[in-house]
């Protein structure tokens, strides 16, 4: 399975895109978060991805950052089923507000002619905390991280057995998560800013954290591989290595702080 990060900035970045990501296996994908606009499309080119293998879309929470871009995404499919170019159905998931969300814009601001397919070809599904599906042919667990915010979902999939990749949103790891993070062999989190430049973005007051939290959390938990995303964008061209000397104080495994359009086979380092 193949993971690329479409994007890894937080909400008001404009040096990179916003934190999403997609799975990639056989042909299929399986999209996380849209972003905030429709640079998703741009995103999804620009990585080689073919917009007509997403079939499985997840959406964290509400927030613009994350959910408007997903909306570009089925106007594009709706106007490839409207061609003949997109085959079958797309599913979006997410908890009951995400989705009803998702659902009133989709209805109110697509066109007729692609607001046709809803209910058929465009799917809108609740999944429930604890809740599991079988999604590019391995089991995915969706659960409440407990936001202190609004309600945000994550998730866990066992993309070969006994291996697991475990998103926790773009919160700091809850330790009612614990279940789902336990023995994951990928744990992605976000890290607002480095610890040393909490006074200049101040990540806390946003319910974030920073590099040295995030790393000290995967480290506790003894996670072999970490990926940290929703960062700021300040130090694009230094984030990769600045944010890795951080790291490394606090966690010894391997520390990914990918840029946009870096991706990672899960049974390997980046590619």
């Amino acid at each position: 399975m193949k993971l690329t990060m479409l994007g890894t900035g937080m909400a008001m970045v404009t040096a990179c895109y916003n934190t999403c990501f997609i799975l990639e296996e056989e042909g299929e994908s399986f999209l996380i978060d849209g972003g905030g606009g429709n640079g998703i499309l741009v995103q999804l080119e620009k990585a080689g991805i073919d917009w007509k293998s997403i079939h499985h879309i997840f959406v964290t929470h509400k927030h613009i950052d994350h959910i408007m871009g997903v909306l570009w995404v089925i106007r594009k499919i709706g106007q490839g089923m409207n061609k003949g170019d997109y085959r079958g159905t797309v599913a979006l998931y997410g908890h009951d507000e995400v989705i009803s969300i998702l659902r009133n814009m989709a209805e109110t601001l697509l066109q007729d002619k692609i607001k046709k397919h809803i209910g058929s070809r465009i799917q809108f599904q609740v999944v429930e905390d604890d809740e599991k599906r079988q999604r590019l042919g391995h089991e995915v667990t969706f659960f409440d991280i407990f936001c202190t915010k609004d309600k945000q979902y994550g998730f866990t999939i066992e993309y070969t057995k006994g291996k697991r990749l475990t998103c926790c949103g773009d919160e700091p790891y809850n330790d009612h998560n614990s279940q789902y993070v336990k023995d994951s062999e990928w744990l992605m989190l976000e890290a607002f800013c480095m610890y040393g430049e909490a006074d200049i973005f101040k990540p806390y007051e946003k319910h974030h954290s920073t590099v040295k939290e995030a790393c000290e959390q995967a480290e506790a938990l003894g996670v072999p591989n970490l990926i940290l995303y929703h960062t700021e964008d300040k130090h694009m061209r230094q984030r990769k290595e600045l944010y890795t000397a951080e790291g490394r104080t606090y966690y010894q495994g391997n520390l990914c702080v990918p840029e946009d359009l870096e991706s990672y086979r899960l049974t390997q380092e980046s590619v």
